[in-house]
């Protein structure tokens, strides 16, 4: 659900803040959308200004780079560990900084999915 990111009708002491407008579309932020692990999925969001972001809902591949410099696709399996939040491991969700297991070792995702679009990730050792 959408949040609203306008000033408070009420003042710190509870009394009513009058105002002469009404809600702005622009005061309205885009609704959370978090990335899961599953067949690919993806939403298009159009923003300010006719621009348009790309959002992942599901995904089960990410672009992994090792200490090389090599950057190879590997599957993702599930999410080990989520220092942002540790219920996200239970429900499978991709944010920055999430530790995934995929075929070819363990990942950091170092892209954050909900903006970028893409996964990426370092091998970690």
């Amino acid at each position: 659900m959408a949040q609203w990111h306008g000033i408070s009708r009420r003042k710190s002491t509870g009394g009513r803040l009058v105002q002469a407008r009404s809600k702005r579309r622009t005061e309205i932020s885009s609704e959370k959308q978090y990335a899961f692990v599953g067949e690919p999925k993806r939403k298009i969001y159009r923003k300010t200004g006719g621009n348009t972001m790309v959002r992942i809902l599901v995904d089960n591949r990410v672009a992994v780079s090792d200490s090389n410099g090599k950057t190879s696709m590997a599957s993702i399996t599930n999410v080990v560990e989520n220092p942002s939040n540790p219920n996200f491991v239970r429900r499978n969700i991709l944010t920055k900084s999430a530790i995934i297991d995929t075929d070819k070792g363990l990942v950091r995702i170092t892209s954050r999915p909900g903006q970028d679009g893409v996964i990426n990730g370092v091998l970690i050792k």
